[in-house]
């Protein structure tokens, strides 16, 4: 009694995407219907789009241009120096009261940093 003992992989669903001018694209979109893809709308989150734009970075960089150190701002903050290096370094999330304190200090907009 022979018996498998490894599933076959499934057919698993995978997106695709295309660009080009407008009437081949529609052309493209028609074929494609046509072999039984299903078009499908898909949000992207912002990290998805950017993916260098963390919270952590646009703090460093803020920090950069105004020719903070971590110490000075923790000073213009209250923050620790400790919480601040681990913002920049994706260990801690900001959160919004923080976000608007160090945007204050930075003289940015906090919801960048969210």
């Amino acid at each position: 009694m022979s018996e498998l003992t490894k599933k076959r992989p499934t057919n698993e669903e995978e997106e695709i995407s295309f660009k080009g001018p407008a009437d081949k694209v529609e052309q493209a979109r028609h074929y494609l219907k046509g072999l039984g893809l299903t078009e499908t709308t898909r949000l992207m989150d912002a990290s998805e789009v950017f993916p260098e734009r963390h919270p952590g970075r646009m703090l460093r960089g803020a920090r950069y241009r105004e020719d903070l150190t971590q110490e000075q701002l923790a000073d213009m903050t209250g923050l620790p120096r400790r919480h601040i290096s681990e913002i920049e370094n994706g260990k801690r999330p900001i959160g919004k009261a923080n976000a608007k304190k160090l945007a204050e200090a930075l003289n940015v907009d906090y919801r960048r940093f969210l």
